[in-house]
């Protein structure tokens, strides 16, 4: 073997070793990555369960859990952009937005911006487009219970949120897919404005009978 043909084995053999390398360093923190991004997931699904039952200071130490495990998966995704930008990690970021918008919109506090709690614009308006729709339950929970005091609140947040999305005309390539998430969000306002009108006419007819019954 020429001292030409040793080299070109070697240095392939450098290649192989040092492929290998990055490979397994990137896939551990992929796998990483995942993991906490599916207790993200878990926890803002929980935090939002909290509100919807008026348990906000749990609701609050569960945002502030989801917020740290965001923090966590962009300090070990930190320079692989190839990782950070994928539906998983994105994913997690639009549940924690939406828990954080949610909260906001039913504790009544400042609504946060993408910035103030570190995620992606695309991520955060999918999570508010998801929030405004997650006010339809809470809505129809307070009628059930013969409670119609922040209703039509809530329903005007639910068409701010719709006013501002459906202007986000921009190719899903940027969004994260949020014109899909906008039209699922008008769906949802018509549907819940719908449901109100009915509801709030049929209680001023019966306080309209009460009345007259009364006199």
């Amino acid at each position: 073997m020429d001292d030409a043909t040793g080299n070109t084995q070697s240095r392939i053999d450098e290649i192989a070793a040092r492929s290998l390398d990055e490979f397994r360093a990137k896939h551990e923190r992929r796998e990483q990555a995942i993991r906490v991004s599916r207790e993200v997931v878990r926890t803002s699904a929980n935090a939002i369960r909290a509100i919807h039952r008026n348990e906000l200071d749990e609701a609050r130490e569960l945002i502030a859990a989801a917020g740290a495990l965001v923090r966590e998966t962009q300090q070990t995704l930190d320079g692989h952009p190839d990782l950070y930008f994928t539906g998983y990690t994105q994913d997690a970021q639009k549940e924690y937005a939406e828990a954080c918008a949610v909260f906001a919109f039913i504790a009544r506090t400042e609504l946060p911006l993408p910035a103030d709690i570190g995620v992606e614009t695309p991520s955060y308006l999918n999570g508010l487009a998801e929030a405004a729709s997650e006010l339809r339950r809470y809505i129809l929970d307070s009628l059930r219970r013969d409670d119609d005091s922040r209703a039509e609140e809530l329903m005007r947040y639910m068409d701010d949120v719709y006013n501002i999305l459906v202007v986000m005309d921009f190719p899903d390539a940027l969004t994260s897919g949020l014109r899909r998430t906008t039209d699922q969000l008008r769906g949802v306002l018509e549907r819940t404005r719908g449901d109100l009108t009915m509801t709030m006419r049929q209680r001023r007819l019966e306080r309209l009978l009460s009345d007259r019954s009364g006199t």
